[in-house]
């Protein structure tokens, strides 16, 4: 299998969000909130919507259209990987990190209908949305991709400087 231990990596990160999100459900009720502290608190809610809550509160055709978009994106993602050259490490590991966050919030979807969130930052009276580790994956990934894109322009405009001399 291409990109084998790539993808051994994603089933960690996959496991590692589900089995957060599992001892969430089991130990809180919804809506129940912990003070970690002044900046962090864990709060189970379950998010009926895209990112941020945009779209909650749909019905079940919002709820099937979220599930086939998050599908379609975890599989293009999927023919993307496998279009990128082995060489392009940092590329993988983002584009495998953003698919370990999509999977495990299509997960909760397919399962629930919903994406279980309780990663409640805060600072005095200004608050985040409430994510979860899937989430802060899907972020991380897409943060690896954005700067191996600068990094790979950056040597690519300091070789034509040195080629010029």
């Amino acid at each position: 299998m291409k990109y084998k231990s790539y993808y051994l990596f994603c089933l960690l990160l996959v496991i590692l969000d589900q089995l957060t999100k599992q001892i969430v459900v089991s130990l809180f009720t919804l809506g129940e909130s912990m003070v970690i502290n002044s900046y962090l608190s864990w709060t189970y809610i379950q998010n009926s919507g895209a990112a941020f809550s945009i779209l909650s509160g749909g019905g079940a055709i919002q709820k099937a259209f979220l599930l086939a978009v998050s599908l379609f994106v975890s599989l293009m993602v999927m023919v993307w990987i496998h279009k990128t050259p082995a060489i392009h490490r940092q590329r993988l590991f983002g584009q495998f990190i953003l698919l370990s966050g999509a999977l495990g919030n299509l997960l909760d979807r397919a399962q629930y209908g919903y994406v279980v969130d309780f990663i409640d930052v805060h600072y005095q009276n200004y608050y985040w949305p409430v994510f979860n580790v899937a989430d802060s994956l899907i972020f991380i990934g897409v943060i690896l991709l954005v700067f191996e894109r600068k990094q790979t322009s950056f040597w690519k405009f300091l070789l034509k400087k040195s080629c010029r001399r």
